[in-house]
């Protein structure tokens, strides 16, 4: 297998010789996007889970949703044909609870600004859940949930405001639904946040108290992040130092992938979850261009360039190799790739 450490400076997708289910030992799988969007789950990913833990690869399902607590979320995962234990499902209400135990003393109480995953993940680390200022919490606490309304925020403000810490589980600005994008957890913290001047402490993707709660709940010895979102996802797996697939059934677009900075870049990607039962085809450089599958791609005059013909992921490999070179370039900068995406039907 073509080694891919995500703490060098990608300049182009990685390759790996064997299935990605035999490199890896844990598969770190978002949920939103990625195994399911609301009540329904994602093409293709029901069976391809089944084929990887057929294969031997452990299955753990990570997600910024701090609004269901993991029993539920493995209940619904279950119904949805996808076999899951409270034990496989890591969210960021519990890396927020984690953060907290280690700001308050054992038992004391927590304002909670969003839902029972969040009251869950505090009396799992022996803190009580409060929804008012008048039971005297001593931090606040805030994760998504559909229900928050003005008066949490607005009592998450006071709270914030009489100086208590503030941890918020994420900052995801939107969240995927069977309907379409929605706001997310972001744009409520966002609404503290302007209402109090305060910045707070975030627990989830891609900051560290999320891989950190990861690591030490599944014990993963070499695992791969699978994400749709290059800002939590992806970001996640880079500043943990593991490798990522990035797949298209969520938010990120071929065209946002072209333009990733350094952090934003994985290791992998592929159309669906499919993706993790197959080797991924390497990326070579060659006469100024880069190849992948039958296609090579270049940066030229300030447009990329496609010659060839083949699978249109592999021709997406080659251009992200071309677009991440020239944005690296020390006088270099985007690049115009609307052209070569259309000619892969992007």
């Amino acid at each position: 297998m073509t080694e891919t450490a995500t703490t060098a400076r990608r300049t182009a997708p990685g390759g790996s010789d064997r299935p990605l289910t035999e490199a890896y030992d844990t598969a770190l799988l978002d949920l939103d996007g990625v195994v399911y969007a609301g009540p329904h789950a994602i093409e293709h990913a029901v069976d391809s889970l089944a084929a990887a833990r057929t294969a031997g690869m452990r299955l753990a399902y990570v997600t910024n949703n701090a609004s269901r607590p993991p029993r539920v979320v493995a209940e619904h995962l279950t119904e949805l044909g996808v076999p899951a234990e409270s034990a496989d499902v890591i969210n960021s209400a519990q890396a927020a609870a984690r953060v907290v135990a280690e700001k308050v003393p054992a038992g004391a109480k927590v304002l909670v600004v969003g839902g029972p995953g969040l009251e869950e993940a505090l009396a799992e680390r022996g803190l009580v859940a409060v929804r008012s200022m008048a039971e005297e919490p001593l931090a606040v606490v805030q994760g998504f949930d559909p229900s928050v309304g003005w008066p949490q925020l607005a009592e998450a403000a006071y709270a914030v405001r009489s100086g208590l810490p503030w941890v918020a589980s994420n900052t995801d600005m939107t969240v995927p639904t069977a309907r379409g994008i929605a706001p997310g957890n972001g744009t409520l913290v966002a609404a503290v946040r302007a209402a109090t001047g305060v910045e707070p402490e975030v627990a989830g993707k891609p900051l560290p108290p999320m891989h950190r709660e990861t690591v030490l709940r599944t014990g993963a010895r070499r695992p791969l992040v699978v994400g749709d979102r290059l800002d939590t996802d992806i970001e996640g797996a880079f500043n943990g130092g593991v490798d990522s697939l990035l797949v298209f059934t969520g938010v990120t677009t071929p065209a946002q992938l072209l333009a990733a900075p350094v952090e934003h870049r994985p290791a992998y990607l592929a159309a669906d979850l499919r993706g993790l039962l197959v080797p991924q085809p390497a990326v070579t450089a060659a006469d100024g261009g880069f190849c992948c599958g039958g296609w090579t791609a270049t940066a030229e005059g300030g447009a990329l360039r496609l010659a060839g013909s083949g699978g249109r992921w592999d021709g997406l490999r080659a251009l992200c190799a071309a677009a991440w070179t020239a944005l690296d370039a020390a006088d270099g900068g985007p690049v115009d790739g609307r052209k070569a995406l259309a000619e892969l039907g992007f």
